[in-house]
């Protein structure tokens, strides 16, 4: 009998995917208003600005989510990984801030591609707590 990681995903898991998967959608238009301002239309600089406000909240809110985890599930690698994608983006939003493109887009393309393995990491496993992954295995 096959049963599949939504099934055995605890409710703080499932808080924690819901908030990875707003982060990604709100982290993918980031590269698509920076490119409408390259384009020459430039009010889409304040789409990317007001982008980055959400892109950074929502990720402090997977900060908590991630501890969550790491409190109740016993599972410590969401919450390093969001540490060092929300580290990469704090960088990256004052980077912007300050003009310093050489820094803002090399780290702002790292910073997409560093959620959207998360993502994947987050929705192909359970999370569920270690003792019942390990008594699973068995």
């Amino acid at each position: 009998m096959v049963i599949d990681a939504a099934q055995l995903t605890t409710p703080t898991g499932w808080a924690l995917r819901a908030v990875v998967s707003a982060h990604m959608v709100a982290i993918v238009g980031q590269p698509v208003f920076a490119g409408v301002y390259l384009t020459g239309d430039y009010d889409s600089l304040l789409w990317h600005a007001i982008g980055a406000d959400v892109v950074t909240s929502v990720g402090y809110l997977q900060v908590i989510a991630a501890i969550m985890v790491w409190v109740r599930l016993r599972r410590a690698w969401p919450f390093l990984v969001t540490m060092a994608v929300v580290a990469a983006e704090t960088v990256q939003y004052f980077a912007g801030l300050d003009g310093a493109l050489w820094l803002h887009i090399p780290l702002g393309v790292m910073t997409v591609a560093a959620l959207v393995v998360q993502f994947i990491a987050v929705w192909r496993q359970p999370l569920l707590r270690r003792e019942a992954r390990d008594a699973r295995a068995r």
